[in-house]
């Protein structure tokens, strides 16, 4: 069985930080039989205080582990998550409603003047099962219902306290100061599933923005593809058309444009061929200042130091890095949660060795969802220049990979 520690350090960014506010709304379900329990030790040696703690105790463990479910289905359901939470608030509402009345009637006082330890007592413990239940209210309602719900639950107190022998006035300030409790605690309550909410969008942004990056490079391949092709086959297209009515008249021109089109597929593949490489080439600068450019939009700081002999290094040497450092930095966007990145080049012993770390790797780790052939391709572009790839082991939570390159004598 997995431990709390090893299924909390599998989890991304988003996910702990639902977890940590998930739980911060549950606790507070936790927390009311803790409330009610407090309370019931201030009327605790009152005559005739009994059957309300008893109750109140009883009624406060329950609608804490109602509150337990409500709450989690009210932020599924703001979180846009198929849930039946209604019924849940329907329970947890009328839970609290009946355990208000419940305790305020079989309170041992109704006279805060000359009973303050039992009045106080039955008070508290109807304001706490309405508090905290609204809290559920708010986070699972919108706004406007979460307000009348608010409303109704208060009207459903009063007469409560009327009967309990409260009197008017000492239930109409109770119900008062009761209201600005309930806006504080709904407020504070929906405060935390809207965080959540911006949470994962923010990461539904992140992994857009990864996608958008994919499909724009596409896009620029395909559009200078057409580029150069879309002429050249057409005229391919339009002469071998001409050709082949020359031929059928018997004219000798056909041969001379059958010849043209020879040459125009020639000069389309040496295009395309040109096309290709420049899409395939990397340059070692370039690539640096886009990686440490798009690590920081992604909040990731990025030190990069390519020494002085960087410019010096042969071109296919510069290219084969470049191609190393923009694979590096997909890999820190989709597989890492690193805060810092470090991207250094040196020579050593006739050989270029980039080096590449960053501090986003989990204890313990994740499975991979592909193939993953990202490291195994940038193996084989090293391997066309006798390179290559290595990940040495380094500190929890560290991943460091180094790409050598030999330089000609």
């Amino acid at each position: 069985m997995r431990s709390p520690l090893h299924t909390w350090k599998r989890l991304n960014k988003a996910r702990r930080s639902e977890l940590y506010l998930r739980w911060s709304l549950c606790l507070m379900a936790l927390f009311l039989p803790f409330c009610v329990l407090a309370a019931a030790g201030t009327a605790i040696h009152q005559p005739g205080a009994g059957p309300a703690i008893r109750v109140a105790l009883v009624i406060g463990l329950a609608a804490g582990l109602v509150l337990l479910k409500t709450y989690r289905v009210a932020l599924d359901h703001y979180l846009h998550r198929p849930v039946d939470h209604l019924r849940w608030i329907v329970v947890s509402t009328g839970l609290a409603v009946g355990g208000s009345w419940a305790v305020l009637l079989l309170g041992p006082s109704g006279n805060l003047t000359r009973d303050p330890a039992g009045s106080t007592f039955t008070l508290l413990v109807a304001g706490y099962l309405v508090l905290f239940t609204f809290g559920a209210v708010g986070v699972g309602l919108t706004p406007r219902w979460t307000a009348l719900v608010g409303l109704g639950m208060l009207l459903a107190v009063g007469p409560a306290g009327v009967l309990a022998g409260y009197g008017i006035a000492q239930t109409a300030g109770f119900l008062l100061s009761l209201s600005f409790g309930l806006a504080l605690y709904a407020g504070s309550c929906r405060s935390f599933a809207w965080l959540t909410a911006v949470v994962w969008e923010l990461d539904a942004a992140r992994e857009a923005q990864s996608r958008l990056a994919v499909a724009e490079e596409r896009l620029r391949f395909s559009r200078d593809l057409h580029d150069v092709m879309g002429r050249n086959l057409t005229t391919i297209a339009l002469k071998s058309e001409l050709a082949v009515q020359l031929a059928r008249r018997g004219r000798p021109e056909a041969a001379d444009q059958m010849a043209e089109v020879q040459k125009i597929a020639q000069d389309s593949q040496r295009e395309v061929r040109d096309v290709i490489r420049g899409y395939r080439t990397a340059d070692l600068h370039a690539e640096a200042i886009g990686a440490r450019a798009v690590l920081r939009s992604a909040d990731i700081a990025c030190e990069i130091d390519l020494g002085e002999d960087a410019d010096g290094l042969p071109t296919p040497v510069q290219s084969v890095l470049g191609w190393v450092i923009r694979e590096a930095t997909t890999n820190v966007l989709r597989h890492s949660e690193a805060a810092h990145c470090l991207i250094r080049l040196r020579q050593e012993r006739g050989r270029a060795v980039l080096e590449l770390e960053n501090d986003g790797v989990p204890a313990v780790p994740v499975p991979s969802q592909g193939s993953g052939t990202g490291l195994r391709g940038l193996r084989e572009r090293l391997a066309a220049h006798d390179g290559e790839l290595t990940v040495p082991t380094a500190e929890a939570g560290t991943f460091r990979m180094l790409a050598t390159v030999p330089l000609p004598s």
